[in-house]
C-alpha cells in the first residue's frame, strides 16, 4: 500500500452543491450468461428451499460501473491484471475493477463481518444444530477471524455482533489496529466495533447512534472520521493535495421483520447523521457497512441505491424481504419485487401504516415519500463477478447461513468519490451447503465477511 504525505488545505467539495442525478443500473448481457435458470438452495429442513432468480432488479441501483475504451494494448493489460489477481484467501477470491487504479496512490482495504455473538449462539441453539460444538467456541472461532482478517491485508474493520471486544482488541492491537466499541442499549450483549490500522489512519471524531432514543428500539450505529496519516514512510509528497479524510459508518439494523418501520428508521437516521457528519469536514467521502438485515430485491435496499422511496407502494411487513415463517421453520428472504406490498387502491394501502409508523420511519407525522441526500453505491455492484456467487444485482447471492436462513443482509455502500478497486467474493453455494452451516472447520462465524478495495477519486488520473 502506498499512501501520500498531504498538507491540509481547506475542502470545499460538498456533495449538496452537486448536480442531481439519477443513475440506472445497466447489467451486462454477459455478466449472468447461463445463469437464467433458478437456483434452489436448500436450507433448514431439506423440503424448505430458497429460490433465486437473476432477473432484472426492481427500480435499479445507483451504479458507478465504468464504462471505458481501450486500445488493444489497455485491453490485453486489463486482462493480464483480472487474471494475475484472481487470488485466493483460502477458498475466497479477489475480484478486481475492469479499470486502470495504477495511478491511484490512497487505497485501502475495508471489510464488513458480522462475527455471530457468543451470547446469540448460546440463545439459539436451534440455529447451529448441525454445526459440530467445537465450531462455536469462542476461543476458537476469535482467531480464526483474526487470522481471516489478516489475509486480507485490512487497513478499516467494520464488526457487528461483538460481545467480547477485549478479547477482539487484544488480538488486533498485535497486528496493529485500534479500536472502538458501541454496545447496543437495553438486555442486549453485543454491539458494533470499528477497528483501524493505526500507522494508516487516525481517529479524528468518533460519535454512536442510539437508536432508542428516536425509539427505534436497542440497536447501535457507530460513525468516525478517519484521517490518513501524513508522516507514512517511504510516501510521495504532494503538498497541493489535501489530507484524505473520510467517515465510516458501521450499523447492525433492527432484525425483526414485521417492523419494516423501525428497520427503515435506522436506515434513514444513520444516513441523515452520516451526510451531516460528512458535510462537517467539508463533504468529505462516506463508507457505511454492516449487517443490514434486509435483502437485495427490497425496498431498504431500493431506499439506500435510489435516495428515495415511496413508502405508500410497500407494506411494512415485506418492507426489508424478510419473510416470517412459523416458528419451526424460522425465517427466511424472498426475491421479492421492491414493490411487492403495493395495491391499487391507496386508501387500502396506507392502512398498513398506521401514523406512528410512518412517523417512525419517515421521522415526521403525514411523511410517505422518503429521501436521503447521499448518492450511495455498493461497492459490489461496482466491480462485476460471476454468477456462481453474484444475484443479478451484482450482490452475493450468500452472506450468511445457518440452519434456518441462506442469503444476503451483509453491504458495503459508498459515495462517489470512492471507487472500487477489488472486491472479496463469497462461496459459490454449493460450497456453502457443503459445511452443513457456519461456522464450520475454516470460517468463524456464520456469516461471511465482505471485503473491498477503495480508492480516492481524487487521487488518481481520470481515464
Amino acid at each position: 500500500m502506498k499512501l501520500l504525505n498531504r498538507q491540509l488545505s481547506p475542502a470545499h467539495h460538498s456533495r449538496a452543491t452537486n448536480s442531481k442525478r439519477r443513475l440506472t443500473l445497466q447489467h451486462s448481457a454477459t455478466n449472468h450468461h447461463n445463469c437464467t435458470k433458478r437456483q434452489k438452495i436448500t436450507f433448514s429442513e431439506e423440503t424448505e428451499t430458497l429460490t433465486r432468480r437473476p432477473g432484472p432488479s426492481p427500480n435499479p441501483p445507483t451504479s458507478n460501473r465504468f464504462e471505458l475504451v481501450h486500445s488493444s494494448k489497455q485491453r490485453r493489460r486489463s486482462r493480464k491484471r483480472r487474471d494475475s489477481s484472481a487470488t485466493t484467501d483460502g477458498h475466497r477470491r479477489w475480484t478486481f475493477s475492469s479499470r486502470d487504479f495504477s495511478n491511484f496512490k490512497d487505497k485501502f482495504v475495508v471489510v464488513s463481518y458480522n462475527i455471530l455473538g457468543v451470547e446469540n449462539a448460546l440463545k439459539h441453539p436451534d440455529l447451529y444444530s448441525r454445526v459440530k460444538p467445537e465450531f462455536l467456541e469462542w476461543d476458537r472461532r476469535k482467531k480464526l477471524i483474526c487470522e481471516e482478517i489478516n489475509r486480507y491485508n485490512a487497513s478499516i474493520l467494520c464488526f457487528q455482533e461483538v460481545d467480547r471486544f477485549d478479547d477482539l482488541d487484544d488480538l488486533l492491537q498485535k497486528d496493529g489496529f485500534r479500536g472502538v466499541f458501541k454496545a447496543r442499549t437495553g438486555d442486549a450483549y453485543d454491539g458494533c466495533a470499528v477497528f483501524w490500522r493505526d500507522n494508516i489512519f487516525t481517529l479524528l471524531h468518533q460519535e454512536d447512534i442510539e437508536f432508542r432514543n428516536f425509539g427505534l428500539r436497542h440497536n447501535v450505529a457507530q460513525l468516525c472520521v478517519l484521517k490518513i496519516n501524513s508522516n507514512l514512510p517511504d510516501s510521495e509528497i504532494h503538498e497541493q493535495s489535501p489530507i484524505q479524510s473520510l467517515v465510516v459508518g458501521n450499523i447492525h439494523v433492527l432484525f425483526n421483520p414485521n417492523r419494516g418501520d423501525i428497520k427503515l428508521g435506522q436506515v434513514r437516521l444513520f444516513l441523515e447523521k452520516a451526510y451531516k457528519l460528512s458535510e462537517e469536514y467539508g463533504g468529505i467521502p462516506i463508507l457505511l457497512a454492516g449487517d443490514m438485515n434486509s435483502s437485495p430485491q427490497s425496498a431498504i435496499y431500493q431506499f439506500l441505491a435510489s435516495s428515495e422511496l415511496d413508502i405508500r407502494k410497500h407494506d411494512r411487513r415485506y418492507i426489508s424481504g424478510q419473510v416470517e415463517l412459523p416458528s419451526n421453520r424460522g425465517v427466511r428472504f424472498q426475491n421479492r419485487n421492491a414493490t411487492s406490498g403495493w395495491m391499487s387502491n391507496p386508501r387500502q394501502l396506507i392502512h398498513r401504516w398506521s401514523d406512528e409508523e410512518l412517523r417512525l420511519a419517515t421521522g415526521s407525522y403525514g411523511v410517505t415519500q422518503l429521501q436521503h441526500q447521499l448518492k450511495l453505491c455498493s461497492a459490489y455492484f461496482g466491480v462485476p463477478g460471476s454468477c456462481r456467487t453474484r444475484d443479478s444485482s451484482s450482490e452475493p447471492l450468500a452472506t450468511s447461513y445457518h440452519t434456518k436462513f441462506m442469503g444476503t443482509v451483509d453491504y458495503i455502500w459508498h459515495t462517489e468519490d470512492l471507487l472500487p478497486v477489488r472486491v472479496l467474493e463469497t462461496l459459490p453455494i454449493d460450497t456453502l451447503r457443503r459445511t452443513s452451516g457456519l461456522p464450520c472447520e475454516r470460517w468463524g462465524s456464520d456469516h461471511l465477511a465482505l471485503g473491498c478495495e477503495l480508492a480516492f477519486a481524487n487521487n488518481g488520473n481520470r481515464i
